[in-house]
Formats: C-alpha cells, sequence, structure tokens
C-alpha cells in the first residue's frame, strides 16, 4: 500500500515524522529512542533523511593540507530498513539529486528494492555545501530528473539503457512543495507550475517545507487544487525550540515568521522559555490544521522530539 493510500483511508490527520541518520560512528539508539518516544501516536510513516558528502581540508601528520571527501552522515538505507524491522513502521528515506551521481542512485534504488522499503520522497537536496567538484558529478540537477529516472527503474530500464525484470514492488514517492515558494523560484506561477509537473510525471503526494503562518499553506493549496492538483498536500510542521531559530530558520529555509510569534520569541530569556512559545504556536497551528480537514501533519523531528510528543499528546 504506497503512502498516498494509507493517507487516503485513515479518517482523521496520518501522524508522520522526519529523521536524521545519526552521526558516522555514532549508535542507531539514538533513532530508535526518537520513535519510541513518539510510536504512541500512531505513525504512519517515518521520513528519513539523507546527506551528501561534503570535501573538507585537513592537516596530516607532515603538515600537508589535504582534499577529503567525508559523509558525515551516512546509512539512511539501512536505518529506513532496520526501523521497518524492528517497528513495522514504513520507512520512508530520502532519496536526493545533488551531490550524489546517477549510478549511485541507481545502487540505492536497487538495494531498498531488495531490502522491501518501496516508498521514498524525492528531492533536490541542498546545494549550498557542494563544491566544484561536486557540482561536477554526473547526477540529476533537478529532483524531475531523478524522478525520471525512479520512474524508468519502476519499468525494468536501468541508466544504462539495458533493460532488467521490473521490481516485484515499484517504487511509489513524494515529493516537496514550496507554499512561500523555492528560493529559486522567481514568483509563485513558477512554483506553482513545477509542483503540478512534479504530480504529473508521478509523484503521489506532497509535502510541504516547514512554515509558520498556517495561512501560506491553505493558500498555497487552494491555487494547487485551482490548477487541477489534486493530490494530498501534507503540512510540514516544526515546533521551535531554541532561541536562534527565530533568525536560523528563516535564513536556511526561507520560511517567515509572523510578527507575533516572533514578539514572543524576542522576550525569551533561554531556549527553555522558546521551547514553551514553540509548543504552544505549534499547537495553535496544529489545531487549526486539523479542524480544517488536512490529510496529515509531517513533524520536523531534529532537536524538539520532547515538543512533538507535547503537541502530538493534544492532537492525537
Amino acid at each position: 500500500m504506497k503512502i498516498s493510500e494509507l493517507i487516503y483511508q485513515d479518517p482523521k490527520p496520518v501522524f508522520s515524522f522526519e529523521l536524521l541518520p545519526p552521526l558516522k560512528g555514532n549508535s542507531i539508539r539514538q533513532v530508535f529512542d526518537t520513535i519510541d518516544r513518539l510510536k504512541e501516536f500512531g505513525p504512519k510513516y517515518i521520513n528519513i533523511t539523507t546527506h551528501h558528502s561534503e570535501n573538507i581540508y585537513k592537516e596530516d601528520e607532515k603538515g600537508i593540507i589535504r582534499k577529503m571527501n567525508v559523509r558525515r552522515r551516512p546509512g539512511s538505507v539501512a536505518i529506513a530498513a532496520a526501523i521497518q524491522n524492528k517497528y513495522g513502521i514504513r520507512a520512508v528515506p530520502h532519496i536526493i539529486s545533488q551531490g550524489f551521481s546517477k549510478e549511485e542512485t541507481e545502487y540505492a534504488l536497487i538495494d531498498l528494492s531488495f531490502l522491501g522499503v518501496t516508498d521514498l520522497l524525492l528531492l533536490r537536496g541542498d546545494t549550498k555545501k557542494l563544491d566544484a567538484d561536486q557540482r561536477k558529478l554526473d547526477c540529476h540537477q533537478y529532483a524531475t530528473g531523478l524522478q525520471e529516472q525512479v520512474n524508468n527503474f519502476n519499468k525494468g530500464i536501468a541508466l544504462d539503457g539495458s533493460s532488467f525484470p521490473p521490481p516485484e514492488v515499484p517504487f511509489s514517492y513524494g515529493m516537496a512543495c514550496y507554499p512561500e515558494k523555492h528560493e529559486e523560484s522567481p514568483n509563485m506561477e513558477s512554483e506553482i507550475f513545477y509542483t503540478k509537473m512534479k504530480v504529473q510525471n508521478g509523484a503521489d503526494y506532497l509535502v510541504t517545507q516547514m512554515f509558520f503562518d498556517n495561512r501560506k499553506y491553505f493558500e498555497f493549496v487552494d491555487r494547487c487544487r485551482a490548477e487541477g492538483i489534486g493530490v494530498p498536500i501534507i503540512p510540514g510542521i516544526k515546533p521551535i525550540h531554541l532561541k536562534n531559530q527565530l533568525n536560523v530558520l528563516p535564513k536556511i529555509f526561507r520560511t517567515e515568521i509572523p510578527e507575533e510569534l516572533a514578539r514572543e520569541l524576542r522576550q525569551c530569556n533561554s531556549d527553555a522559555d522558546a521551547v514553551e512559545v514553540g509548543v504552544e504556536w505549534c499547537l495553535l497551528q496544529c489545531r487549526e490544521l486539523v479542524r480544517r480537514g488536512v490529510p496529515g501533519i509531517h513533524f520536523y523531528a531534529l532537536g524538539a522530539t520532547e515538543s512533538i510528543y507535547r503537541v502530538a499528546r493534544e492532537i492525537y
């Protein structure tokens, strides 16, 4: 059953959240601890982020500066399989186009298919930390190219054009959308155009970038529906839990902080105060979203597990 089918069959908004793989060398225990804390709310699926490697410069024992390629958070494929095996909860690894070659993507699809992980979230990925060498990789420049590769894989067409027996269970996937528009989109009309293209090319559902103003989400959904985009559009929500997120989140994710929330955060004397403000605001957002019949709520869990628990306890 696809994620979109899980969403459609549930009469109430589905609960889901996103995890970071542990840093290289760290235990998977932190991942399991987060799931153990939140599983009582019946998550229908859990997303696992994927991170490309980074080129760093490090001095060796002879004092020579060498460039090294380091992937700080490996293991998304293995973690997805571990989650499904341990908890029986659908795992949705991110597949990103930037920073991974087309060949690496094909091997990831092969491994995931063998492991029975057949739900994906296809994304372009963060390009800000890619250096000149990484930008020369034979990768897809945009997520729509990634879609084509996954669609071909489902048909039994390899990257080199050769044929193979198509997977018994084809991949299904969701994609990202941006109620406040992607930072590279010239306008919202362009944003809607590319959102519609993603759906026409096979995206079963869409999940939004985090937002803090529900009005932006509802306006975006209305525009999508007017353009004939009928798939579920899942709101992505993050409870603020640090004072500095007032400035950090708009800078990184290009999301606007409403003045009412910004004013409350400016008055916080500590991160503990910011947690309380974040939980209260998130509850207001989620209650309105549920009241207006959203298909689900997807929580960005990094560093905010306890806040999400408090919100979900009231909503679910």
